[in-house]
């Protein structure tokens, strides 16, 4: 046990899997409590030794993994450090969660300029992975809203950047390489209250959601949920959700802690074809009815969050994420033929998120935002089977001009990464050489 008068280190060897389960190993863990026994942690990193900052670990394959190497644990290193509720700037340490700091902004009339789809992510975590949520088309990514940060090299400097420094944009999407970030500057939005008005509508097919997403540009907040199980003319059916902030509701904040629990990894076989069409047949069913209410942002933002450790549904063997963007102009026929591919290869996926990206330009070298259309799915991991599945997927993204995600990969090939990412050999010279990944070795051979 490290008391907090030693000081942190690399004493603990621990197995660590990310969010998928699919991609596990084990690494030389340091646990620091406060923030200044960072600055020995990482200059004790080099090449030989090289190693990596991570937080909650919710990245889905294995760009927050680092097998064989040493890790720095920030999830202790939580700490806000200053908020002006006039302004709505806040400071806080890389290891704070969103969720923690949700709870001191929606109480003072301000929330997160954009959220992915779980607050359990790290401030660190969000600036790395430049994450974006339902309304990148009006409010671009995470990185868009970054002031400042603080950024540790394992050569023993330290640099408060800002923007127009290139390694600030290095650094926003840049995979926790570049540095490990102390703390995080950003800029909050304001809110009239903690509810959204929130509308559902079901759609008949993909062609349809295009439609759909063209006429609700202006609504500052919208996803689809999809049925990646169906072919003919109910492909890609599904249900288009969007919100606005609703003038009515007061400032009730969100339950820190899920309310229900996945107790126990679910059995292989309760994912199949057959379950999951039955699954998506009543949610469309349902949801194509629900029309317009207000809803608390916790379920609209959050819906499965309401659950802890939900990623053992899919079993012990885990599951890969696979999310890609495809350029506008390819983007109505390209969607098409990935879920054409999906429905006949019997692998429908249970978790099936469609989305309309906006122009706004992210600021990160690595950012996987672009304008176009993002399509996130979940597959049970069924080893060659789902693996050759994902690389036809692959095929098609890459004829579209589009890309995949870092964060959500576990498997994507140098080539892939190298096409979708033409700034990469920018990005690779701003690296520490003290820190990497084992996603980052994988696509930078």
């Amino acid at each position: 046990m490290v008391y907090p008068g030693m000081g942190a280190a690399f004493r603990n060897t621990e197995t660590f899997s990310s969010w998928g389960r699919v991609v596990r190993g084990v690494h030389e863990v340091a646990h620091p409590n406060f923030s200044d026994e960072l600055a020995k942690l990482v200059a004790g990193l080099s090449p030989d030794a090289p190693g990596l900052a991570t937080g909650l670990r919710r990245s889905y394959g294995d760009s927050n993994l680092n097998p064989g190497a040493r890790v720095i644990d920030m999830s202790a290193l939580d700490r806000l450090i200053a908020f002006d509720r006039e302004t709505g700037v806040m400071r806080a340490e890389a290891g704070a969660s969103l969720s923690h700091i949700l709870a001191v902004l929606v109480s003072s009339g301000w929330f997160l300029p954009t959220t992915p789809g779980t607050r359990f992510v790290t401030l660190g975590g969000a600036v790395a992975n430049d994450v974006h949520g339902k309304n990148h088309h009006s409010a671009g990514s995470f990185g868009n809203w970054v002031t400042r940060l603080r950024l540790l090299r394992t050569d023993g400097g330290a640099r408060e950047l800002a923007p127009g420094d290139p390694l600030f944009h290095a650094t926003i999407g840049g995979l926790g390489l570049t540095g490990v970030i102390e703390w995080v500057e950003f800029r909050a939005v304001r809110i009239p209250s903690a509810f959204i008005e929130a509308e559902e509508r079901g759609f008949a097919g993909v062609n349809s959601y295009f439609d759909l997403a063209e006429a609700k540009r202006h609504v500052e907040h919208t996803v689809a949920w999809i049925d990646c199980s169906t072919g003919g003319r109910s492909i890609g059916r599904g249900v288009y959700s969007s919100g606005a902030w609703s003038d009515h509701g007061g400032y009730r904040l969100h339950a820190d802690l899920p309310k229900k629990k996945m107790p126990v990894d679910a059995p292989g076989f309760a994912l199949n074809p057959f379950s999951v069409a039955a699954y998506n047949t009543m949610r469309h069913a349902l949801k194509s009815m629900a029309g317009c209410q207000r809803q608390h942002y916790e379920p609209f933002f959050y819906p499965l969050d309401g659950v802890a450790d939900w990623n053992r549904l899919y079993g012990r063997e885990g599951f890969y994420q696979y999310q890609c963007v495809i350029p506008p102009a390819t983007a109505r026929e390209a969607i098409s033929d990935l879920l054409k591919l999906i429905a006949r290869s019997g692998q429908a996926s249970f978790l099936a998120v469609l989305k309309d990206m906006g122009p706004i330009e992210p600021v990160g070298l690595l950012s996987f935002p672009r304008e176009g259309t993002t399509l996130a799915l979940d597959f049970p991991n069924r080893g060659e089977k789902t693996l050759k599945l994902m690389a036809e997927l692959d095929g098609v993204v890459a004829q579209a001009g589009g890309r995949l995600y870092p964060a959500k990969d576990g498997r994507i090939s140098a080539d892939m990464f190298q096409a979708g990412f033409p700034k990469w050999q920018e990005f690779r010279a701003h690296v520490d050489p003290g820190l990497s990944s084992a996603f980052w070795r994988r696509v930078s051979a």
